[in-house]
């Protein structure tokens, strides 16, 4: 328990609050970890939907008579 007054009476304020990436710019750390898992969540429906696209075009396309492949 005299770790945590102390620890809080250095902090003041900050104390409890969470950390910033840099002192000049002002995002949390979980704001980061939020921000990562939608940009890679973002990347791999990206990922898929590209794949899907190219078996359409190259095989589903051509069988069903829409188009040719050259």
């Amino acid at each position: 328990m005299g770790e945590a007054k102390r620890r809080k009476e250095a902090l003041g304020e900050e104390y409890g609050k969470e950390q910033k990436i840099a002192p000049w710019l002002p995002v949390t750390k979980t704001q980061t970890q939020k921000f990562m898992n939608w940009t890679t969540t973002g990347a791999w429906t990206g990922i898929i939907l590209l794949v899907v696209a190219w078996l359409v075009i190259r095989f589903v396309g051509p069988a069903a008579g829409w188009w040719t492949v050259n």
